[in-house]
């Protein structure tokens, strides 16, 4: 019984902090509807690149012309579901002196930030997911049926996880660094080539394939694309979809130790005037 009022109560801040944070940036919803529109353009030209080099067939990393399109279009809308901005938030915080507030407060700052992001990214289903999936499906008519749901939903929900540690361990940094902006952009860049947000990772070199799989990168977006299509294969590692889940929940898990790790050395260089 103790465990369940436990968890009652830690539901209860989530939806109690979502619901808050929901409520503040509906109030610039404006700002998350331009994503209606740069989605859609980063797909078309992404899509109309790769028709070009399949002009005379054939296929790239061992996929077809109508593969390529389909896996641009899955992780364009798993990247609204996971986006995240927890490095940004934390080294505002350290930087101004404003973590003092959640230093003081019996609740740790990462739980918070993890509430917020729900909230955000409830916002985002809304006004960025659902608006381009229907332009995907009405003027792409991509066809947007996954081998497994409950195996998509799974790894997605996963990615959204690894992406917040991933952020939040860099935000982290800000305990450290007066300013966190390098590091944030040279992480920004590993995402961005390591995720699959720019290609699909089976299109690299096997070496760099190699390396891709070790790091938590790719669990953030290529896993959960891959787990959507039904097919799993990167740098000779080939591995059925529960498999491929089961190794991305503990790089999760991974994650989360390393974040809390960094956080404890961390909290012990904070002051009340910032870093």
């Amino acid at each position: 019984m103790r465990i369940w009022r436990h968890i009652k109560y830690q539901m209860s801040i989530v939806r109690t902090v979502a619901a808050v944070t929901y409520k503040e940036w509906a109030a610039y919803r404006t700002h998350s509807m331009v994503s209606i529109i740069i989605g859609p353009l980063h797909f078309l030209v992404m899509t109309s690149i790769w028709r070009a080099v399949y002009a005379q067939g054939g296929s790239v990393g061992g996929l077809a012309l109508d593969e390529m399109i389909l896996y641009y279009g899955v992780s364009t809308l798993i990247s609204y579901l996971i986006m995240d901005f927890a490095d940004w938030n934390l080294q505002m915080l350290i930087r101004t002196g404003k973590y003092l507030t959640f230093a003081l407060r019996p609740l740790h700052h990462r739980f918070f930030a993890l509430s917020q992001k729900i909230g955000h990214r409830i916002l985002g289903v809304l006004f960025e997911f659902l608006p381009v999936l229907i332009i995907m499906l009405v003027l792409f008519g991509l066809d947007f049926r996954a081998a497994s749901w409950p195996w998509a939903v799974i790894s997605v929900v996963l990615g959204f996880l690894m992406q917040f540690f991933i952020n939040y361990t860099i935000g982290l940094t800000g305990f450290w660094l007066v300013k966190t902006e390098g590091l944030r952009s040279i992480v920004w860049l590993l995402t961005n080539i390591c995720s699959g947000a720019l290609f699909p990772l089976i299109i690299l070199p096997r070496i760099v394939q190699g390396a891709a799989f070790f790091l938590p990168f790719q669990f953030t977006l290529y896993v959960p694309a891959m787990v959507f299509s039904g097919s799993y294969n990167l740098g000779g590692f080939q591995m059925d979809i529960p498999a491929i889940v089961a190794v991305q929940a503990g790089y999760v898990l991974l994650m989360y130790a390393f974040s809390e790790f960094l956080y404890k050395i961390s909290i012990k260089r904070f002051t009340a005037v910032g870093v």
